[in-house]
């Protein structure tokens, strides 16, 4: 398996597979509705590959916590479901977060299970700490420090950056 930047021809087959993994609901969720209307980080948006088919993607989107920069909303994270259990999923996650890290970013943060995603680091943020603008179960809400220390530095509702 490789792991490799996305291109643009990329984007029919990434958006089966958004399809398949999340489904049509996957637009009223509020991950994805603080995605809505902005464009994902390109230079962060990598592809999982295994003889030449794609086979798992990951995307950031720039965010604002209380309008201050530097952090990120990690997702989607998706891979097929043959290629579920090769360890796919953490190794775009990791190789995303890496990337983001050398781009100076401080924070990530995502909406999913804590027994998946601690995996790669994430933790639970503080109750009511940092807010989406949308329904969020708060055990669902998860931070990576890009940087030491940097969820110390933030507090409040994110927005689209």
């Amino acid at each position: 398996m490789k792991i490799r930047p996305e291109i643009r021809a990329d984007a029919p087959q990434i958006e089966r597979l958004h399809m398949e993994a999340f489904g049509p609901g996957r637009f009223a969720k509020t991950a994805y509705r603080v995605r809505e209307g902005g464009d994902f980080v390109q230079a962060l948006s990598l592809t999982a590959t295994h003889e030449e088919r794609l086979v798992g993607s990951i995307r950031f989107t720039q965010i604002l916590i209380d309008g201050k920069e530097g952090a990120l909303l990690l997702g989607p994270l998706a891979v097929f479901r043959d290629y579920s259990g090769h360890r796919c999923g953490l190794r775009l996650m990791n190789a995303g977060l890496d990337l983001a890290r050398d781009q100076g970013y401080e924070l990530a943060l995502l909406v999913g299970d804590i027994a998946y995603y601690e995996k790669a680091g994430f933790k639970v943020i503080p109750s009511a700490q940092i807010l989406m603008p949308g329904p969020v179960d708060m055990a669902r809400m998860l931070s990576f420090e890009l940087q030491p220390g940097a969820l110390e530095r933030f507090a409040g509702m994110v927005s689209l950056g």
